[in-house]
């Protein structure tokens, strides 16, 4: 079960990466949707599927979607629908501004922001103080948990927690991005990135709030100036380099006592082996597990014609043993 094979025909990095993007064919999950209001008057919408009862006993999984993402992406109406058939109950709190309406505030979110995370799962233990809380993070929100995670310490709220193509060391992510065939990857996600911040511009004053002139924000080219000019200067950091320093979940992951598994690919286009941990420093609580295949949130096993979802077996198999 720990080992990934990649399906033959797939073994191709950008092939893992994109598979599921272009072929998965889903029924979508049948989504209840809850608005959770923030104490600064912004608000994250929270997507759920199989919403249990208040008094039920039925295990929560908290998901947290990549950059960009949301309900709409394929790893994560493929993980609820897995999850269901494991008798667990799914929500993902999307982060400020991914759910389709634009967040209230000047800021967004960022790869090391807990705030929002930290107050949801504390509402959820409100809600249905008898289900064991679970958590995933693809991506991004794989290293925004993991820093969560090492803040709870042992006062942590959840039972287990899975980390997937987590950036561990974001300066070298964003790097990566700006080499070969990575820069396609980067112009989407930079496309998206832009047009949000560019309709922003209709209700925030960003020139007198950060110096950034719509001009500016058009003529951006890659995550790291996005990062230096927008995200760093809006969420109180100096520049990029002082967000990806403060923010890099993997000097934080000896704190962490909550029971984690963390997948990572060699062959991941979105950043290098130089992302990873030392295995053997890691505390007993948190189990590193390296495949050589399975590019950005792929790990498509089985056959080209008949692919079977290995990352969501495992994490399915993963908290099955800590039920």
């Amino acid at each position: 079960m720990n080992n990934f094979q990649a399906a033959p025909g797939l073994k191709n990095r950008h092939l893992q990466t994109l598979y599921a993007t272009f072929f998965r064919k889903l029924t979508q999950p049948a989504f209840e949707i809850q608005r959770f209001e923030l104490t600064d008057g912004d608000f994250v919408d929270c997507h759920w599927h199989c919403k249990p009862s208040r008094k039920s006993t039925t295990p929560i999984a908290v998901l947290f979607h990549g950059l960009t993402g949301s309900y709409r992406s394929s790893y994560i109406q493929g993980i609820m629908l897995s999850l269901k058939k494991a008798g667990i109950a799914s929500v993902l709190m999307h982060f400020r501004g991914c759910s389709g309406e634009l967040n209230r505030t000047a800021r967004a979110y960022h790869s090391g922001d807990t705030c929002d995370a930290k107050a949801w799962i504390a509402s959820l233990q409100q809600q249905f103080p008898n289900s064991k809380l679970f958590a995933i993070g693809y991506s991004l929100g794989g290293n925004m948990l993991l820093k969560l995670l090492a803040e709870y310490r042992d006062a942590s709220p959840l039972s287990a927690a899975v980390a997937v193509s987590a950036p561990l060391q974001l300066e070298v992510s964003a790097a990566t991005m700006q080499l070969g065939f990575a820069r396609v990857y980067q112009q989407h996600l930079l496309k998206l990135l832009k047009q949000t911040l560019l309709v922003k511009y209709q209700y925030h004053d960003y020139q007198t709030l950060i110096g950034l002139s719509v001009k500016q924000a058009k003529s951006i080219s890659s995550i790291e100036q996005f990062d230096d000019l927008y995200t760093a200067k809006i969420h109180g950091f100096a520049n990029a380099k002082d967000y990806y320093k403060r923010s890099s979940a993997r000097q934080y992951l000896n704190q962490i006592e909550t029971d984690t598994l963390i997948i990572q690919a060699l062959d991941d286009p979105f950043m290098t082996s130089a992302v990873l941990p030392v295995a053997e420093r890691l505390p007993d609580s948190v189990i590193l597990e390296v495949q050589q295949h399975g590019g950005h949130l792929g790990f498509i096993s089985g056959k080209l014609w008949r692919p079977e979802y290995w990352l969501e077996q495992r994490i399915n198999h993963y908290f099955s043993t800590r039920l």
